[in-house]
């Protein structure tokens, strides 16, 4: 049986970017992970460890974000990397991570990537 578990929102303060005032002041970004997860083992149970633990995944993005890189896309690899592997039964993972206010020349309010595993 699968299911979706959407974990939306997760905002973060990081240092991601090719310029080097990003990588020193930082600036807000975004995350939303999308997972297709078999859940059934836990809808029988009503044990976390049958599931993926929200708390657990929230650190591991942040674990993630605290890393300073050039590329968003590099981030979001990064995170779908260590999700796949700390959660083996998650089939497919889409990590979307925005760069709110990015330094552009005129106003854009994110740029985002949509990363799909």
């Amino acid at each position: 049986m699968n299911t979706k578990i959407r974990l939306s929102e997760m905002r973060f303060h990081a240092f991601h970017g090719v310029l080097p005032h990003e990588r020193e002041v930082g600036t807000e970004f975004v995350v939303n992970l999308l997972l297709d997860v078999d859940v059934s083992q836990a809808i029988e149970s009503d044990r976390v460890e049958d599931t993926v633990n929200y708390a657990h995944l929230y650190e591991l993005v942040k674990e993630e974000m605290n890393i300073p890189s050039h590329l968003i896309e590099h981030v979001a690899g990064r995170i779908g990397k260590r999700v796949k592997q700390r959660y083996p039964q998650v089939s497919a993972l889409e990590i979307r991570v925005a760069k709110m206010l990015p330094p552009v020349n005129g106003l854009m309010e994110k740029a985002e990537i949509v990363l799909n595993m």
